[in-house]
């Protein structure tokens, strides 16, 4: 006794193509591609997003639209920099991995960095190895001198 709903067999309507409509300018020449701020500038640092925490940020009543564009350059040019000097510190101790460690020396072996981070710790970063002196050498103690060769008597 179950009923079932006869099913009318309609052939399958074809896909309608979808319509592609020419982005064109004002001026009736077909638009570009949008790209980003950062493609724009050759840059790796996302400009939108220096330029959204500038503005929340309220650093200034109104920020021009260059100045995040000049901050994300000089952010990634710290970072390359402060990465580059990490991986040669790396490389040197024949570490594959670079660690807050290898941040820490980095930034504390060049005068430029050490000078800018002179108030930033490091989240585990340890301390800067400093060169110890050697003990093996024993510092002499001055000899008493005996006044009977001097010339001046005192």
């Amino acid at each position: 006794m179950s009923e079932t709903k006869p099913t009318t067999s309609k052939p399958a309507a074809a896909a309608k193509p979808k319509k592609v409509i020419p982005r064109v300018s004002k001026s009736g020449e077909p638009k570009s591609k949008p790209e980003s701020r950062s493609a724009r500038a050759g840059i790796t640092f996302p400009v939108s997003r220096v330029d959204r925490l500038l503005r929340e940020g309220r650093f200034a009543p109104r920020v021009e639209s260059t100045a995040p564009v000049y901050l994300a350059a000089v952010l990634e040019y710290l970072v390359f920099e402060i990465l580059e000097l990490a991986h040669n510190t790396c490389s040197i101790s024949k570490k594959t991995r670079i660690t807050p460690q290898h941040i820490n020396w980095a930034v504390g072996n060049d005068l430029e960095l050490n000078s800018l981070f002179q108030h930033v710790t490091i989240a585990y970063g340890g301390v800067l190895p400093t060169p110890q002196q050697s003990t093996g050498e024993k510092k002499k103690k001055p000899s008493k001198k005996s006044t009977e060769g001097s010339s001046q008597i005192y």
